[in-house]
């Protein structure tokens, strides 16, 4: 709220000037006199208190406009983030692609599609992301959190998932062939029509997978998972498993 105060009118200088008991004072007195007198003039002039009134508006004209254009901010930023991720692919290193998925799956943005192919993701947090179809080949994506993420139909050979969050993650009809998935956690993972031939299971967590429809399994190597469920170990044996700990031939 705008409070406009008027100013009390100076005494005239006569007044001021004998009130002085330091003549040295003058010069001083009578400067502040005349800034007096501006002062209470101003505060008389009722184009200041509407300039002070645009002022305010202005904010609030500011304010509105911010929050309007709003949408077209975060349709830029959607893009920026799209354009990190396209102008690094098939390249090694992150080029900021990690921020970049991260900031779109934070929007909920679909991620269908999305080519990360060699891309180093280490750590990348994509919980509940979609990412149907997905190529992330030969991505380096060590310690990641995928927990419910889809990843139907995603081509992930040769991918680096040690020691990742893959809970509850919807694999079915993923290539998973010749991936590292030591000390990851599959456990509720859907792996129907999944292809696991040559993928590395060490230590793994396989709580609750959904293993009975893996189309393969041949070479995978499933040394020291841990709470498989019934009936796998046998299963995956006659289907080419190994079970090879580190240093075996």
């Amino acid at each position: 709220m705008i409070a406009r105060r008027i100013s009390r009118r100076p005494a005239e200088w006569h007044v001021t000037k004998n009130e002085l008991s330091r003549p040295w004072l003058l010069p001083l007195r009578r400067i502040e006199w005349i800034f007096e007198w501006i002062a209470y003039g101003l505060s008389r002039w009722s184009f200041l208190e509407v300039l002070e009134y645009l002022g305010s508006l202005s904010i609030l004209v500011g304010i509105i406009f911010y929050f309007s254009e709003s949408g077209d901010r975060i349709k830029l930023r959607h893009y920026q983030a799209w354009q990190v991720i396209n102008t690094a692919q098939g390249k090694g290193g992150s080029g900021g692609r990690i921020e970049a998925l991260q900031e779109l799956n934070a929007d909920k943005v679909p991620l269908v599609g999305v080519n990360v192919s060699s891309a180093f993701l280490q750590g990348v947090h994509l919980e509940r992301a979609n990412l149907l179809r997905a190529d992330m080949s030969a991505a380096d994506l060590r310690g990641s959190a995928l927990l419910h993420a889809d990843l139907t139909f995603a081509n992930l050979q040769s991918a680096n998932f040690r020691g990742s969050d893959l809970r509850d993650a919807n694999l079915a009809d993923a290539n998973l062939s010749d991936s590292d998935l030591v000390g990851s956690n599959l456990s509720g993972a859907q792996l129907d029509n999944a292809n696991l031939s040559s993928a590395d299971l060490r230590n793994a967590n396989l709580q609750n997978i959904a293993w009975q429809r893996i189309a393969a399994f041949k070479s995978a190597n499933i040394a020291g998972v841990m709470n498989a469920p019934a009936g796998f170990r046998d299963w995956a044996l006659k289907n080419g498993a190994l079970e090879k700990a580190d240093g075996d031939n």
